[in-house]
């Protein structure tokens, strides 16, 4: 089934203009959701706004959109006038500027959107793409859309486009006002530290090798709710005794094989490496008898 567009935009470099569609990245299909129910009726309950200054309940249709310019006061747009606030948007994401997209960190990304190709545009799109692809560089834009003007971050994927919304350097925080206290590293703990990466570290990102297995656990125990069981909490277990000198916890996660990872040159830790040649052993040893 083919994704849906949820807006339409035109990117423009020099006098090249490329129609384009973005769509979401994301698949929200796949989350686990609950909603209010009454258990008297078991029907779902819907959400009403409630206007504590007159004690009433406000309908839907009484409502308006009002901006605080001040402490609880505001400042009333009908809808109309928002009409005239969002004709200010003209959906076009219009290039700066061309810079390696490695240099962007990734602290700016706020949100991601597929680009494809609009009617009539799948040349100049093709274009684009394989032109950042060979400079290395991402285009650095703006985006105008509902009312707003967004930074993004153009850059190929693939034979296509990915459209990043960064956030404003003024909208992040200073990684200085984090405190992160003092302490010293010392030569042999960082020696551990760096064996211990290496001995799980692999050379590619390989997203499909993991699940979401709370939520894989949570339908599971909603499939036995549906089916009449009851749900009961499992026993605790009692926490391990925790190493609290760093010295010994690196040693005891090396001593563990770091769960059995790789390591950077792609051998297994030695256990397991040994345990599969006595395994070869064996199968030698019958097949001599």
């Amino acid at each position: 089934m083919s994704a849906r567009p949820i807006a339409s935009a035109t990117v423009s470099f020099g006098l090249v203009s490329v129609p384009v569609k973005l769509y979401s990245t994301a698949d929200n299909s796949q989350k686990v959701t609950f909603n209010w129910i009454n258990p008297a009726s078991g029907s779902r309950v819907r959400q009403r706004y409630w206007d504590a200054a007159e004690e009433r309940l406000i309908e839907r249709e009484e409502l308006v959109k009002g901006y605080e310019f001040s402490r609880d006061q505001y400042v009333l747009f009908t809808p109309e006038e928002l009409k005239v606030l969002e004709a200010q948007s003209s959906n076009a994401i219009e290039i700066t500027e061309f810079i390696p997209f490695d240099q962007v960190e990734r602290m700016y990304l706020a949100k991601a959107y597929y680009l494809g190709p609009d009617r009539g545009g799948e040349r100049a799109y093709r274009l684009l793409s394989a032109a950042l692809q060979k400079t290395g560089r991402a285009a650095l834009a703006r985006y105008a859309a509902r009312g707003k003007e967004y930074l993004v971050l153009v850059r190929p994927l693939g034979e296509g486009l990915l459209l990043e919304q960064l956030f404003y350097s003024e909208e992040l925080r200073s990684f200085d006002e984090v405190p992160i206290g003092e302490g010293e590293v010392k030569d042999e703990e960082l020696a551990l530290a760096v064996q211990l990466i290496e001995q799980a570290a692999s050379d590619a990102f390989e997203p499909h090798k993991y699940e979401d297995e709370v939520s894989k656990k949570v339908m599971a125990l909603i499939e036995k709710k549906i089916e009449g069981e009851e749900i009961t909490a499992a026993p605790e277990v009692e926490a391990e005794d925790k190493i609290v000198d760093l010295m010994e916890a690196l040693k005891a996660s090396l001593g563990a094989g770091a769960g059995g990872a790789k390591s950077a040159k792609g051998r297994k830790p030695a256990k397991r490496a040994s345990a599969r040649a006595s395994g070869a052993e064996k199968k030698r040893a019958a097949g001599q008898g």
